[in-house]
């Protein structure tokens, strides 16, 4: 405790400096860097640069016509560090910014504009919801702290704008007391920047825009540069938009395609998975962005500016026209799509053991081992499918997980603890299994954690559990009873990782998109050997169904239709 008073008294001590320090001057223009954004606005988010103090001071001058801004007597000027309160968030250190900043209009008296460490984005908060930096005793989140990286990133970089002071104290970080307050470790950083390393390592970077304009004049082909970053190393097509992709590309999309943000959308951009500032689609059903770079690239120049005026905006993949410039969606999207994450498979494995189907007379009830089990949604399922269960051994370690599952399902679930506590002898007491579940967390896995350790670190180590007594509960050899089983994990996971499941499970993933049957935008790997996971999700043009080739061999499809009069009311 005392510690930690020490280290409130450092930030004072901090707040007093900045407070006596003379406040720097309205800026007339932003830097060339800085974007115009809309923070405001529900389609567009940014992430920009931060400010540089240097770069502040080389811009203090201020046009004669200028008005005076926060000048309302109520405090908070330009420059000072603050906390800011939104609803539905944590007390959240910030920054107050000038109104050109933000691109927008300036803020009503008693508001001041708030740039937010950690994703650097713009706000407009009334003074009421704001605190001096000196309230850090008061304001800091110990549970946000724990959970959430962002949070820990945006504590990180206000404490590095005081840099004057960063060696003086550090012995107070290595204290016990204040781990809490401590950066996080060196961690891999997503792939969220203007300069993606993949543009650089290839081309140069005026190539892009170089070969942009030679398709724009006709002389040369769309489909033979990649129009994620401009190599002319094209190794397939992009499988939304008319234009190639090189192999870099492809992986940095297969991780990043279907990873989101805390608002839900994604978090990248469709065209190339990177981009700082991003125009967020206004159709509810589309979770879609684009970065700038692209839409006034391939759009055409201005275009992001019209976008970001227009109120919803649809984007390129919800509008009704198919043609956007150079930008042209394929009409079978879709399908590319799925086949896009069906093809991806650096190893061929053999096709699953195919098992006879058994007459419904004869069929018993199955049982189940479902490992990492969570709220009991393998057994819900199973039920909605009308198949009977003999017994439900789920593996949970999650106490408010378990009370879910005991209330839903009446006490039908047997559950046995901890994954790793399961031995062989555990495995031949509850068997025989007819199907083994299971999802590892994703938490060491998943991209969107930028500290994730990976396949054999951390929680990652989980799935070798999985593999393990999967091993155990497979029939023996000369045992021809009919064994599924099924692993889920997160689409936005390293491609190293996806290999070495895909290695030891001895099987290529299927993708599935949880939009496809709810209003959900979730999408997951599944491995595993079910019947029908490979086949497409919707029929397409080129599919001819016929109601006989989807049933069961024995059955005998009958279409039986009442004829109805034009004039009829039924």
């Amino acid at each position: 405790a005392e510690k930690k008073q020490q280290l409130v008294a450092v930030i004072n001590a901090m707040e007093e400096t900045v407070s006596s320090a003379p406040q720097k001057e309205e800026e007339s223009s932003p830097p060339a860097s800085q974007q115009p954004t809309d923070p405001a606005s529900p389609t567009v988010a940014t992430t920009p640069e931060p400010v540089v103090a240097d770069t502040v001071e080389k811009n203090t001058s201020k046009s004669a016509d200028d008005e005076a801004e926060y000048e309302d007597g109520r405090g908070f000027g330009i420059g000072e560090l603050v906390w800011g309160k939104l609803r539905g968030f944590s007390w959240w250190p910030g920054r107050i910014v000038s109104w050109w900043m933000t691109g927008r209009s300036r803020a009503a008296e008693g508001t001041r504009w708030v740039m937010w460490f950690g994703d650097g984005k713009f706000s407009v908060v009334c003074v009421e919801k704001l605190m001096p930096l000196s309230s850090f005793a008061n304001t800091f989140h110990q549970a946000t702290y724990s959970k959430q990286p962002m949070y820990r990133k945006a504590i990180y970089e206000v404490l590095q704008e005081r840099n004057p002071y960063k060696e003086v104290y550090t012995e107070i970080w290595v204290e016990p007391e204040a781990a809490a307050y401590a950066p996080p470790p060196p961690a891999k950083k997503p792939r969220k920047s203007t300069e993606k390393p993949k543009v650089k390592e290839i081309i140069d970077e005026r190539t892009r825009e170089r070969l942009v304009y030679e398709v724009r004049q006709k002389s040369r082909s769309i489909e033979d540069i990649c129009i994620s970053c401009g190599s002319l190393i094209v190794s397939l097509e992009h499988p939304l938009f008319n234009g190639g992709m090189c192999q870099n590309c492809k992986n940095c999309f297969l991780e990043c395609a279907y990873q989101y943000d805390d608002d839900g959308y994604q978090s990248y951009c469709t065209i190339c998975c990177g981009g700082r500032e991003v125009l967020m689609c206004g159709n509810n059903n589309c979770c879609r962005c684009f970065c700038v770079e692209c839409v006034d690239l391939l759009v055409g120049p201005g275009a992001a500016q019209a976008a970001i005026k227009e109120d919803p905006w649809n984007c390129y993949m919800c509008g009704h026209k198919g043609v956007y410039g150079l930008l042209r969606r394929r009409d079978d999207w879709p399908t590319r799509l799925q086949l896009f994450f069906a093809n991806n498979h650096d190893q061929e494995f053999d096709p699953p053991k195919l098992y006879p189907p058994i007459a419904a007379d004869k069929r018993k009830p199955i049982r189940v081992l479902s490992l990492f089990d969570g709220i009991a949604t393998g057994l819900l399922v199973l039920k909605d499918l009308g198949i009977q269960i003999d017994r439900y051994i789920a593996s949970e370690v999650c106490e408010d997980s378990i009370t879910v599952g005991m209330v839903r399902h009446q006490g039908k679930i047997m559950y046995v603890g901890d994954v790793r506590n399961i031995t062989r002898k555990h495995i031949q007491e509850w068997g025989p299994f007819d199907l083994v579940i299971g999802g590892s967390p994703c938490n060491d896995l998943s991209i969107v954690n930028p500290a994730r350790k990976g396949l054999f670190e951390g929680t990652g180590r989980l799935f070798f559990e999985f593999y393990r007594l999967l091993h155990e509960a497979r029939p023996k050899e000369g045992d021809s009873r009919p064994f599924f089983w099924l692993f889920e994990n997160v689409v936005a996971m390293g491609v190293s990782d996806k290999r070495d499941i895909s290695r030891f499970l001895e099987s290529n993933p299927v993708m599935i998109d949880a939009r496809e049957v709810s209003a959900a935008h979730r999408a997951r790997y599944f491995w595993g050997n079910l019947p029908g996971m490979n086949r497409p999700l919707v029929s397409t043009v080129n599919d001819r169904l016929d109601l006989q080739d989807c049933l069961e061999h024995g059955r005998i499809a009958k279409v039986s239709g009442q004829q109805q009069r034009i004039n009829s009311t039924a």
